[in-house]
């Protein structure tokens, strides 16, 4: 019988965050085009190309991070539930704000789940630091970009949210 390799954990939680992000990404090359180009943006808005290499680099990190603290904790186990349930719930809001603000046009709704995620993110963070401090560490760009995409989706949401809708 085949032991798993040493190495395909560290693989496995590094490409965990990833998997959502793919999923939402066929949702945003559609809206990029219509829906998003009509919006008025700050001019501090990042370019579009920006995002797909920012948000590859944060998965990147962010999962060797949570694989860093699973290992450390022997696994999944009693110690491991809120450190990686935190986890979990952050990674859920993070990947459902693609469809609720590019997919169903809700500027609104997509703030609140990024605060939410900004919440989560947080919470997470700290909750690692006294178990790994890299893994915790791996989390500050993601938290730093949280706070340039909330102050984003919030002048796109208050700058926007009067337009009519298109028919």
């Amino acid at each position: 019988m085949e032991v798993v390799p040493a190495w395909a954990p560290a693989v496995g939680f590094t490409l965990l965050p990833h998997a959502g992000g793919f999923l939402g990404s066929s949702i945003t090359k559609r809206e990029i085009p219509t829906w998003y180009q009509t919006l008025q943006k700050p001019s501090w808005c990042p370019p579009n190309w920006v995002f797909a290499p920012v948000w590859g680099t944060l998965y990147t990190s962010m999962g060797y991070g949570s694989y860093l603290v699973w290992k450390e904790l022997g696994g999944f186990n009693e110690k491991s539930v809120i450190p990686l349930g935190l986890y979990a719930g952050n990674l859920a809001l993070n990947w459902a704000w693609t469809p609720i603000f590019f997919g169903a046009h809700k500027m609104g709704w997509g703030l609140v789940t990024l605060l939410l995620t900004t919440g989560t993110a947080t919470a997470t963070t700290a909750s690692w630091y006294n178990i790994n401090k890299t893994a915790a560490y791996l989390m500050v760009p993601y938290l730093a970009w949280l706070s340039l995409a909330s102050a984003l989706n919030y002048r796109i949401w208050k700058d926007n949210r009067n337009k009519k809708k298109p028919e």
